[in-house]
């Protein structure tokens, strides 16, 4: 999402930032460009419209002129505007000064709400609540299996009754049921539709009045563009929503329902489905993914997210294991299971300042790991230790067992020999060069 946007404004700002003084015309021109480059994305008309002229307005101020690099200066401008876009900040999910707090989880069929229903309550676990799932899309059969079977996956219990039942009704004995077991938080996964509907708002209102959520979450589809901010707008005009969870915001759209929905709405967006396992439910970090259209990476998240992949024992076992350069198959095996806790590769190359640019338009294919793994797997724990009696016989079997080829054990031997290297001279304080990788 947003590489094409991220693509034309790196062109725009490398044309400013080649002159030494910015005259209003220049700054015209890129607005303009700018200007396009955001319709193009899919941003809202209106939208564009106030940010192009609030940028031109600073850009062509003291700020600007009297700056020694004006044109560093402009990307600076457009960076803290893409930020007050988006909402200014981190906006965090209230919290009800009395347990249980209710949320309501509202949006149209198709959207990822049964989904997220469940990656918002593995959240709340992970940070020591005690939520309750409540499938109150009584409509569809499907919707409440669905919703039981990930809750057993992430181990919350879910509130259901039989399909037709009245979700009004059921709320009072889902309140009820947490109040007996000292659930803090109710996640309600209400009704949706395939499209806006007289009968599905009032629904809805109607288990507002009754359940009065602490916050009401309306989850939208980021892939459908300018729709999402048409429906965002609709469910807030009649629900009073309190924010927004946008999902598939790790697909191949323009990205410009994430710059319009909090302008058009007044309300921001507060998570992000960035994947489709359970625990691929964000933070929305305003000025983080401003970083990452201009083209500046994002460290933070990196960091934060190997912090939350990366068992603090398992670092120290490694950390030893590297000053005995004793690396093994085994401690490769675990390295790769912890990177994919992170999410999806591209995503996190992407956070890396100046790295998103060159790996652009290379197939990053996250399944290569799993060809390593069925490899590794497919060794004996001998081999997994002493790679050196890797002989002819031992690669054929390991690569029959493994579903690969010959070739891509030797492959994956040549790699890890490489890594030995790297880490061994890493050890011996000569500098760490990385070996030249190939996707």
């Amino acid at each position: 999402m947003f590489e094409s946007l991220s693509d034309k404004l790196e062109g725009i700002f490398k044309k400013l930032k080649g002159r030494g003084l910015l005259k209003e015309e220049d700054v015209s021109a890129a607005m303009k460009e700018i200007r396009m480059a955001l319709l193009e994305a899919d941003v809202n008309f209106k939208v564009v419209k106030d940010f192009t002229d609030k940028v031109k307005e600073r850009a062509i101020g003291k700020e600007v002129i009297e700056s020694i690099t004006p044109g560093q200066q402009v990307v600076k401008i457009v960076h803290d505007e893409l930020c007050a876009l988006m909402g200014g900040g981190l906006r965090k999910i209230n919290l009800s000064p009395n347990p249980p707090t209710i949320i309501m989880l509202v949006g149209l069929h198709g959207s990822g709400k049964t989904t997220t229903s469940a990656k918002l309550a593995n959240n709340f676990k992970k940070e020591g609540k005690r939520p309750l799932l409540v499938a109150l899309d009584t409509g569809r059969p499907a919707a409440i299996d669905q919703l039981k079977s990930l809750g057993t996956q992430i181990d919350v219990p879910v509130h259901a009754t039989k399909p037709g039942d009245n979700p009004v009704r059921i709320f009072p004995e889902a309140l009820h049921k947490a109040n007996l077991e000292g659930r803090d938080v109710v996640i309600l996964d209400t009704a949706g539709r395939l499209h806006i509907d007289e009968q599905l708002m009032g629904e809805l209102e109607e288990l507002k009045k009754v359940a009065k959520p602490k916050e009401i979450l309306l989850v939208a589809d980021a892939m459908t563009g300018q729709d999402a901010v048409n429906i965002s707008k609709s469910f807030n005009d009649r629900l009073d929503i309190d924010g927004v969870i946008l999902t598939k915001m790790d697909g191949d759209a323009r990205g410009g329902a994430a710059l319009s929905i909090a302008s058009v709405t007044g309300k921001p967006i507060k998570l992000i489905g960035v994947g489709e396992k359970i625990d691929f439910l964000e933070p929305f970090h305003p000025e983080r993914m401003a970083s990452r259209i201009l083209g500046m990476g994002d460290v933070v998240s990196l960091v934060e997210k190997a912090q939350e992949a990366v068992d603090m024992d398992d670092a120290l076992k490694l950390e030893e294991k590297l000053r005995k350069n004793s690396f093994t198959f085994e401690d490769l095996k675990l390295q790769i299971k912890q990177i994919k806790k992170m999410g999806p590769l591209e995503n996190i190359l992407g956070m890396i300042p100046g790295l998103g640019k060159q790996i652009k338009g290379i197939n990053i294919d996250d399944r290569a790991f799993g060809k390593v793994e069925a490899i590794i797997n497919s060794m004996t724990v001998q081999e997994r230790k002493n790679y050196v009696i890797l002989n002819g016989s031992r690669k054929k079997r390991i690569a029959d067992g493994s579903g690969t080829t010959v070739a891509d054990v030797n492959r994956l031997l040549k790699q890890y020999m490489e890594m030995k290297k790297m880490l061994k001279r890493f050890k011996g304080g000569r500098g760490l060069r990385l070996p030249q990788m190939k996707f």
